[in-house]
């Protein structure tokens, strides 16, 4: 029997009511799948996954990826929980697609709530399918013929407080990559590809390209595209990574917000029409 839903958004977002023994079963992976690429964002509330049923969860959608050595990222600014890489974190307020540094950034991931902010902290995801379709036909022709470099150190230096030659040589060991402005996706569907690590146009004036990656931005970020999720304690709440984007809003940085993430290997080359 179909999952009964709602739909979040006019644009984004689809609500779903099942319980964690369905979900676990994998019964529904197929479908949750089907509304994740539809939808771009799916919630299911009052599920309670530990770590162990998080990841059992996410292998019926599809491979878990490793995170820094292990299928679990604890989201949080909190060093204790995560030492190594909370002030990744930091940057993740600004608009963001997980994976620009690769060629085939992640497919989706699945997060759930463990420590929530007493104020703030609210996730929001934008419709980059959307996006691309409302453009009119010029805008869109002009962001097909272009490519834009992206970089971590774009995305993630400017948030770091005096940064050392450590931090950044750290950074820009990730190197760069050249994606198109749209991605042509093999379901036919296209999408624009957006995120603070986009640093410049290729072959673009500077301050051409400046002002041209500022107006996609805004574009992109209309209230109309945006879902944004108010957490409660057993949300389960998936993103499809290929589609959206995200980011988190403001919040008290010390009250230990914490988020467990399980992210899914990506299937899909990030490309463009031939």
């Amino acid at each position: 029997m179909p999952l009964a839903t709602i739909e979040l958004t006019s644009r984004i977002g689809v609500g779903v009511r099942t319980d964690k023994a369905a979900l676990l079963s994998g019964a529904h992976a197929a479908e949750l799948r089907g509304l994740l690429e539809r939808y771009g964002v799916v919630i299911a509330r009052d599920i309670g996954f530990d770590d162990d049923e998080e990841m059992a969860f996410a292998a019926t959608l599809g491979t878990l990826r490793q995170e820094f050595g292990h299928p679990i990222m604890k989201v949080t600014l909190d060093k204790r929980e995560n030492p190594e890489f909370a002030d990744y974190f930091v940057a993740t307020n600004q608009w963001h697609m997980d994976g620009t540094h690769e060629d085939v950034p992640p497919l989706a991931s699945i997060l759930t709530p463990r420590v929530l902010a007493p104020w703030g902290g609210e996730t929001e995801f934008a419709n980059m399918y959307a996006a691309y379709e409302d453009l009119p036909d010029d805008q869109k022709a002009q962001l097909e013929s272009i490519r834009i470099v992206h970089t971590k150190l774009a995305s993630i230096a400017h948030t770091l407080d005096n940064p050392s030659e450590e931090d950044l040589d750290r950074l820009r060991n990730y190197g760069s990559k050249i994606h198109p402005a749209v991605w042509h996706h093999r379901s036919g569907r296209r999408s624009i590809v957006m995120s603070a690590s986009a640093d410049h146009v290729v072959g673009m004036d500077p301050a051409e390209s400046a002002a041209l990656i500022q107006w996609i931005k805004d574009w992109c970020e209309q209230r109309r595209y945006v879902y944004q999720h108010q957490w409660r304690m057993g949300d389960l709440l998936i993103w499809d990574n290929t589609g959206t984007t995200h980011r988190v809003c403001d919040y008290d940085h010390a009250c230990g917000r914490r988020l467990h993430r399980v992210t899914l290997l990506g299937e899909e080359r990030l490309a463009q029409a031939a």
